[in-house]
């Protein structure tokens, strides 16, 4: 097994003991092969749900860059349920998960 499909299964556990959702194996692969090599470093591989700067990184980067969607309230509200569901007091939030999470929510799962 790769490293790449280890964490993909770490990613898929996560989800559902921590977010009690059942991944759609398709998409998180996709999701994950779209973080690129930031999954493999430890500092890149999680999302701080609590660092302003880190949560706006995410919204530009991904939701607006990469799902394509406009900028607006919805953003925030869509990032702070995704951290929520997640658990906030959750200290490892992995990148691949949110941004799967997140293109759940907003139903994004055609640009993959």
């Amino acid at each position: 097994m790769s490293k790449r499909d280890e964490l993909i299964a770490k990613y898929a556990s996560d989800l559902k003991d921590k977010c009690g959702v059942t991944a759609d194996m398709d998409l998180l692969t996709k999701v994950t092969i779209g973080c690129g090599p930031s999954i493999y470093n430890a500092d890149a591989a999680t999302v701080s749900g609590s660092d302003a700067s880190e949560l706006a990184t995410v919204k530009n980067n991904f939701l607006i860059k990469k799902l394509g969607l406009k900028d607006s309230e919805d953003l925030d509200k869509g990032i702070a349920a995704v951290i929520e569901q997640y658990g906030q007091s959750n200290r490892n939030k992995y990148r691949a998960v949110v941004y799967y999470l997140l293109t759940k929510h907003f139903k994004k799962e055609s640009v993959y």
